[in-house]
């Protein structure tokens, strides 16, 4: 739970970084002690990521969060038209990667669907991708991590997309083009701090 406690507190300071968060807000919205996050941001302010609750260095806290963070467990499915299944559904779910990119900046091919999923509808999820689709390599990724990658998340033409600060990770993550698409995100949400 250490890291994902860190991961947390990362998104909460990515999504609101000029410094106006306290840190009984930030505890609460991390679901953490208010002792963990000053100790947490301490460490943060020796790596001169921030100051206090102030992000300062955009590029460098999206590096150390991916140094931190694991990738996630998934299982790929092959769907058709994903989308609009995606519109259908009642579960709960938060689009990322190529698609949430395309609907946020319209810079990428949308080559493949990746979402997260709360895992207690781990089953749910399985049971109706298979009613409208097949299981194994293909176009649709069902990601499980912790709860909080709901956090912040928008609406966008009818589909749940993860917070900008998720969806810069997550395109950090992929590399390639998509890592070129989460910088031009990171300066196009941050221009004030970005170098």
């Amino acid at each position: 739970m250490k890291g994902k406690k860190r991961e947390r507190i990362l998104r909460i300071l990515l999504k609101k970084p000029d410094g106006t968060l306290s840190f009984y807000r930030i505890a609460k919205e991390a679901k953490c002690s208010h002792v963990w996050v000053i100790n947490f941001l301490r460490t943060l302010e020796k790596k001169r990521l921030v100051e206090k609750t102030k992000v300062v260095d955009i590029e460098g806290m999206f590096s150390y969060w991916l140094k931190i963070s694991k990738y996630p467990l998934y299982r790929e499915y092959n769907i058709q038209n994903p989308l609009d299944f995606l519109k259908e559904t009642k579960l709960k779910y938060a689009l990322t990667t190529y698609y949430a990119e395309s609907l946020t900046q319209h810079y990428l091919f949308p080559s493949r669907v990746d979402i997260y999923i709360m895992e207690k509808d781990a089953r749910d999820w399985h049971e109706i991708l298979i009613e409208h689709g097949l299981v194994g390599k293909g176009n649709f990724r069902v990601l499980i991590d912790d709860e909080h990658v709901f956090y912040s998340n928008i609406r966008r033409k009818g589909v749940r997309i993860v917070s900008i600060p998720q969806l810069i990770l997550d395109l950090l993550r992929e590399e390639g083009v998509a890592k070129e698409a989460a910088y031009m995100l990171m300066r196009r949400e941050y221009h004030d701090i970005v170098h």
